[in-house]
């Protein structure tokens, strides 16, 4: 269970700089943010992945994970199969998709199959190039919202080429135990999301609502002992993307919060490894 980092906040850095992150902030590897206007996009994908797998070697980084544009959702994008040949060439095994929102005006079995469409796409690629394409559970007006969500999109396909990308503070916010997703999706897991999530109800008047934040791990409503928990007597071996999307006065006081992040979750896998192997003995 490598702790890697989602590139998309770290975009001023080139691979050097990429390098000096993770040795930085305890980083295990990326989940890499391919994407215009960032080092590695997808028209120079192909040319720049392979100097940039060959640096991350060096110093035992790993890619675990491609994320591609935001709009990456059907097979014939103009970037599929660019960023799907470099993965083939260069041994990167998952590529994120972007996100299918549910409109007001849409009916919702309908968007269902008509993803599905795609995803058999999708999986006809994945064949080709022997990867995984992973669809993540993000709460809110989009399709696989949470893991049982989710399985309304992937069941029925080939967990070796379509996967479930699941997060624990979505799924939180969805109302879903953690253990008990994990288990819908038991095949088709790839990886894991790694954030936090704190949820205040704010009164005005007689009406209230609940107000979403984003927090550093420990700070907010996941129960990240459960997890680390479910994930190690699962077997799951995948990676974990720390995401950090929480809010900083300035890019000293982030990077302060992402290194203790961390480090916090490196001790919570640890000590759940070290419990399971405990058990064991």
């Amino acid at each position: 269970m490598d702790l890697i980092f989602f590139s998309k906040f770290l975009k001023d850095r080139d691979v050097r700089g990429l390098v000096e992150a993770a040795r930085e902030f305890g980083i295990e590897g990326y989940d890499l943010c391919v994407r215009d206007g960032y080092p590695v996009s997808p028209d120079n994908f192909r040319q720049t992945l392979p100097g940039l797998l060959k640096e991350f070697r060096r110093e035992k980084i790993s890619v675990g994970m491609v994320t591609g544009p935001t709009d990456l959702i059907n097979p014939d994008h103009s970037a599929a199969e660019k960023i799907l040949a470099g993965m083939a060439e260069n041994g990167v095994g998952l590529l994120k998709l972007g996100y299918v929102i549910l409109e007001k005006q849409d009916e919702y079995w309908k968007k269902v199959e008509a993803f599905r469409k795609s995803l058999a796409g999708w999986e006809t690629l994945a064949r080709k190039y022997m990867v995984i394409i992973c669809y993540h559970t993000h709460s809110g007006t989009f399709l696989g919202g949470n893991c049982a969500a989710i399985m309304h999109l992937l069941k029925g396909f080939d967990p070796q080429f379509i996967g479930a990308y699941i997060d624990p503070a979505h799924m939180r916010l969805e109302g879903e135990a953690f253990s008990f997703g994990r288990r819908m999706v038991r095949e088709y897991l790839s990886i894991v999301a790694l954030k936090d999530v704190a949820m205040v109800r704010e009164q005005s008047g007689d009406e209230g609502h609940i107000k979403v934040d984003w927090v550093p791990a420990g700070e907010g409503a996941v129960e990240w002992s459960n997890v680390f928990q479910v994930l190690a007597e699962s077997g799951f071996n995948g990676p974990l993307s720390v995401h950090a999307e929480y809010h900083a006065k300035d890019q000293r006081e982030f990077e302060s919060k992402l290194k203790r992040e961390v480090a916090y979750f490196r001790k919570k896998r640890d000590e759940a490894l070290a419990a399971l192997k405990k058990e064991k003995q």
